[in-house]
């Protein structure tokens, strides 16, 4: 069972179409610095999976998904085909 231990940052966020726009990279600055991972980090969010589950689906370790999705490790073509045959993306979209 899945227990969130904290808020995701863009829960309560709700601009769109709104004159209070701003971009998400004011919001979310690690998007200038490490698009790909923080894209990794959402969709992994998105998919309602743990790093563990991930970890498991693809057999990448969990350390180190965590270390790509804080820019500390290249995400690679054939860790980015592994990562989204179980996240359902296309791999180029985390190149």
């Amino acid at each position: 069972m899945r227990v969130h231990m904290k808020e995701h940052p863009a829960e309560n966020i709700n601009f769109v179409g709104s004159p209070d726009s701003i971009p998400a990279t004011e919001l979310f600055p690690d998007l200038v610095t490490n698009p790909h991972g923080g894209y990794l980090k959402g969709i992994r969010y998105r998919e309602d999976l743990t790093q563990v589950q991930l970890a498991e689906a693809t057999g990448i370790p969990r350390r180190h998904i965590s270390e790509m999705e804080n820019g500390k490790r290249v995400i690679g073509k054939e860790r980015a085909q592994k990562l989204a045959a179980a996240l359902h993306i296309d791999y180029r979209m985390l190149l």
